[in-house]
């Protein structure tokens, strides 16, 4: 049997290093967007309020941040605010430097809302043979549709989605059949991380369910 190299002094002292820096600078840069966009936001609004009601009150910058974000997603509910919004997008995506600070910060807030909204839409995790015959794709199934190609001839298929990680709102549908589609023993919560970490973040193994 061959023995392995023993890793030296500094090479482990590297291992954890990296080890805290990886699991520190997710949290350090989450606390700072949120305290960043929420110091904005109450900058903006906490004078105005002080002035209307006389003194300064505690939490009403947090509450007021709140309810813009509540009152831009009534807007962008109807045609007028889509519209509007869509402009405003459309705006600054054409700054040079500010649509790649911008386009950045969207794709992970839309990685966000996949992982809290649309997750929800999807059933199971699921893997099947594509774009070819040998090569396998993780997707998400999101409903059932059957085929008829002639009377009496439906096929059941399997309406499944695969995402183009890192931007999970760029993927593709495919309709697969019902019996060629493999069910996975992973969480949507489980898949997800799977697919956007491009396959850094993994099970141990993939294990077929049996059955759908």
């Amino acid at each position: 049997m061959t023995d392995l190299p023993q890793r030296t002094f500094w090479e482990r002292v590297r291992g954890v290093f990296i080890r805290g820096f990886v699991v520190l600078v997710p949290v350090y840069l989450t606390v700072w967007f949120f305290q960043a966009f929420l110091n904005a936001v109450d900058g903006i609004l906490s004078p105005i309020l002080d002035r209307l009601i006389g003194r300064p009150v505690p939490g009403l910058g947090f509450l007021s941040v709140l309810t813009v974000i509540f009152l831009v997603g009534l807007l962008t509910r109807n045609l007028v605010g889509r519209l509007a919004f869509g402009w405003i997008e459309r705006f600054i995506s054409s700054l040079p430097f500010v649509r790649s600070v911008y386009g950045a910060i969207k794709d992970l807030v839309d990685a966000i809302n996949v992982a809290g909204g649309k997750g929800r839409s999807f059933r199971r995790v699921v893997m099947v043979e594509y774009p070819r015959t040998g090569v396998y794709s993780v997707g998400f199934v999101t409903n059932e549709t059957v085929f008829s190609a002639a009377p009496a001839t439906d096929v059941e298929l399997i309406n499944v989605y695969i995402m183009s990680p890192p931007n999970p709102t760029a993927g593709v549908l495919i309709l697969v059949p019902k019996a060629d589609v493999i069910p996975l023993n992973m969480t949507i919560e489980q898949g997800l991380k799977f697919v956007l970490s491009g396959g850094i973040v993994r099970p141990e193994k993939l294990t077929r369910l049996p059955s759908m």
